[in-house]
């Protein structure tokens, strides 16, 4: 979710959309509704009086959740983008059963080294969106917390947290 999707992450979230762990299939009214909101992007009110019509049928569903999130975040909207990305990640914890506080997570809670392991990913990419969107508000802080903490479940680091935290470092490093 780190980049509004793309590469990688698109690959996830075809996986996501079509999960039964995640909400199963979208009912149809709320697919056209997405569906509608994609083709009028450019008209930001429309696009997004569809998505809230899909949240209206399907509230919670991942779908859903997603395109809200790239929408948000496309749209520069990075606050709003952030709460969305807090959502996912509750829906993530909650699903696979992580508790409430992202900061709780152990490496030991979930196979996050699994890329076929679908919740634990969403929870990752999730959190990766939320560590990006914190620093791109300059809530520096929070942002490097969830980059660790992603380091720490996934330490191979194929969701990319060392670049982030690598950004951070290379920042704390210029303004000494």
């Amino acid at each position: 979710m780190l980049d509004g999707f793309g590469g990688a992450s698109d690959a996830l979230e075809r996986t996501i959309l079509a999960s039964p762990l995640l909400g199963g299939g979208l009912p149809r009214e709320a697919q056209e509704h997405l569906d509608k909101a994609a083709e009028r992007y450019h008209l930001t009110d429309v696009a997004e009086t569809h998505i809230y019509s899909a949240a209206d049928i399907a509230p919670d569903h991942a779908a859903v959740l997603i395109a809200f999130y790239r929408f948000y975040f496309y749209k520069g909207r990075l606050s709003e983008a952030l709460n969305i990305a807090r959502s996912c990640m509750r829906k993530a914890m909650e699903l696979s059963v992580l508790g409430d506080d992202w900061r709780r997570v152990e490496a030991t809670d979930a196979d996050f080294s699994d890329c076929g392991a679908l919740l634990p990913r969403f929870f990752l990419f999730s959190l990766k969106g939320y560590a990006y969107l914190n620093l791109r508000l300059g809530k520096l802080d929070e942002g490097r917390e969830a980059a660790e903490k992603l380091l720490a479940l996934e330490p191979r680091d194929r969701i990319g947290a060392q670049v982030l935290i690598d950004v951070l470092n290379a920042m704390e490093e210029a303004d000494d």
